[in-house]
């Protein structure tokens, strides 16, 4: 991991963009203490809304065969 200080990073900052957009990461230092981290972006979150409706869609055509969740629950027990 590379590290740059507070001034160099303010100097090149372009450069280091690039740089972490390629998939490096680059701590910036004030005074030789690290401060901050500069990682590239994970991307959106999903929303929580689509999360949902991807599981529902995923459980249509799951079965338990010819058993319950009930029957399920009763054999873990045993």
């Amino acid at each position: 991991m590379e590290s740059v200080g507070a001034y160099e990073a303010k100097t090149y900052l372009p450069r280091l963009l690039d740089e972490v957009a390629t998939g490096k990461t680059i701590v910036i230092t004030k005074h030789g203490t690290p401060v901050a981290r500069l990682t590239p972006a994970q991307g959106e979150a999903p929303r929580p809304e689509d999360v949902i409706k991807a599981l529902r869609h995923a459980r249509h055509g799951v079965t338990l065969g010819d058993l319950s969740i009930r029957d399920l629950i009763e054999e873990g027990r045993r």
